[in-house]
């Protein structure tokens, strides 16, 4: 089983940035693949960004990309979302996952492909 806390949410003006942190209880950690998602009030879970369990890999969803960049240390158990030019409409609660992939580098865009969630970390950014 593997545990998620995300960090590093925030208020931040358009334009700026910040990076978000998620940690990872587990000796399994370079098993799973991971993934980014956010939700908006009143709006579905949407997929922000994932990584294969190497970390070679990586996919965007086409809002983000460009301004996103998803990383991950196996070392020391941790994925991050550097976040850059945001804008007003990445407003949400953002949430880091985990799955265990069948094969290979597959990174998965569905939500209800990922089996362990964190808690999820609040966005704001201003205009």
């Amino acid at each position: 089983q593997v545990q998620l806390v995300e960090s590093g949410g925030g208020l931040v003006q358009a334009g700026g940035s910040l990076r978000l942190s998620c940690a990872a209880s587990g000796r399994t950690f370079c098993s799973y693949a991971m993934g980014w998602f956010r939700q908006a009030p009143g709006k579905e879970r949407e997929f922000v960004a994932a990584i294969s369990r190497s970390g070679v890999f990586t996919r965007y969803a086409d809002s983000v990309k460009g301004r996103f960049t998803i990383s991950r240390d196996n070392a020391k158990n941790t994925v991050d979302l550097q976040m850059n030019s945001l804008k007003p409409e990445d407003t949400a609660v953002y949430y880091c996952a985990a799955d265990l992939p069948i094969a290979g580098a597959t990174m998965e865009i569905y939500a209800w492909k990922y089996d362990y969630w964190g808690q999820g970390t609040q966005v704001t950014v201003s205009s």
